[in-house]
């Protein structure tokens, strides 16, 4: 009996996402303007199963692709193919849930030191000498 990997927290369900076929905009020819190979992606984070902690950070990016109510928005039409414009919306959306998996670190509030400060108004100093080099030579 083999065991099947268990779906790590950030996979999509398939269910989820729902996927509709659309015109591709743009030059394409005559295929373009019969053929629906675009896809245009919706997923719906707040009634999405990922933990809640992914739907927090998903939902707290300041992305164009996330609507105000919650919803990712992806648009692929790069290949003539529905089928991979599929694959690559689903890609996209894939590698936007991975971007929150990592639980950014808290950021700890550091004071530069007395050499940092003494070099950074050293180097003002001198800076502040060239511009006056520059000035009118008054007699």
């Amino acid at each position: 009996m083999t065991s099947r990997p268990s779906p790590s927290p950030a996979a999509l369900r398939q269910c989820e996402v729902e996927i509709t076929a659309i015109r591709a905009q743009g030059a394409g020819g005559q295929n373009v303007n019969k053929v629906s190979s675009a896809i245009h992606l919706r997923f719906d984070v707040r009634a999405s199963s990922l933990p809640d902690d992914f739907k927090e950070r998903l939902l707290a990016l300041r992305d164009h692709r996330i609507t105000r109510e919650g919803i990712v928005v992806i648009k692929s039409q790069g290949s003539r193919s529905q089928d991979m414009n599929r694959q690559e919306a689903l890609q996209r959306l894939q590698a936007l849930v991975d971007s929150v998996a990592v639980v950014p670190r808290a950021r700890r509030a550091t004071r530069p030191s007395f050499g940092a400060r003494q070099r950074r108004l050293e180097g003002k100093s001198q800076r502040a000498q060239v511009k006056a080099g520059r000035a009118k030579v008054i007699d």
